[in-house]
């Protein structure tokens, strides 16, 4: 769908370096994630034609910088309330994330905002991480960038999206012959590490129905995954489950994508 619609989804960046999306809803605006300066959301927002003010809500999935680390002055300066988990609201507070406005929420308990139903749910992540799915009438949006593995909740939550966000973080191989520390690659391929291209696409047999019309793979590592490597990969499984009608997106971290409306 073209030109502007009540519910969908302005990917700003995505990737160890920072992450944050626009979900756009019926009601207004909900910025998903604050992993870049205030100053650089702000950019990116004006990039795609979006008004920082008009930002209703904060919701930030897991404590870590590369998702939080904009929160404070972000929130603060447009006078928005966060949301946020118990024990991201913990790690935030020792890393001096929080703003003055926030809430808290519980994995498996439904809530509105902005005309959305909102649905957090847990994911393995070696901190205590939501994925989430947004609801508007009978599209779904679902989201889920920081996992180790999709575990059953995560695979029926995701299952049967209108658009589903999804990590596609690196290439096993890219991983395995890099530089970085051998600690560190176990951390990312391990149960609560990062999905790599393999995972994430493997799982798209099941999680995508003859409802889904977009798919985007997201928080792609910059060192050991590569966006030509993903979609082709990517392009060649939806081939393979003749799905050639699904509009594939990357996820990029130096930019952001082109708003994808639900409705």
């Amino acid at each position: 769908m073209n030109g502007k619609g009540k519910f969908g989804i302005t990917v700003l960046g995505s990737g160890s370096k920072g992450n944050a999306s626009v979900i756009h809803g019926p009601e207004g605006l909900i910025l998903l994630d604050a992993g870049f300066s205030a100053r650089e959301l702000e950019t990116r927002m004006a990039a795609c034609g979006i008004r920082p003010a008009d930002i209703r809500a904060l919701i930030v999935t897991h404590e870590h910088s590369d998702h939080m680390k904009g929160c404070r002055v972000f929130s603060n300066k447009y006078g928005i309330r966060t949301y946020m988990t118990s024990l991201t609201c913990g790690g935030g507070l020792s890393a001096n994330f929080l703003p003055e406005r926030k809430s808290l929420f519980s994995t498996g308990c439904a809530f509105e905002l902005c005309g959305m139903r909102i649905e957090p749910f847990t994911v393995p992540h070696d901190v205590d991480t939501v994925g989430l799915v947004f609801r508007v009438g009978d599209a779904k949006l679902g989201v889920a960038t920081d996992l180790g593995h999709l575990n059953m909740l995560a695979r029926q939550k995701l299952r049967d999206c209108t658009v589903l966000v999804l990590e596609s973080n690196h290439d096993r191989t890219l991983l395995m012959n890099s530089a970085r520390p051998i600690q560190l690659k176990r951390r990312i391929i391990g149960r609560h590490g990062h999905l790599s291209n393999d995972d994430a696409l493997q799982a798209l047999s099941e999680l995508l129905t003859e409802r889904t019309t977009g798919l985007i793979l997201a928080h792609l590592s910059g060192e050991c995954n590569n966006q030509e490597l993903l979609r082709k990969l990517a392009l060649d499984q939806l081939a393979n489950l003749e799905r050639r009608d699904i509009l594939l997106e990357i996820a990029r971290q130096d930019a952001p994508l082109a708003t994808r409306w639900l409705l």
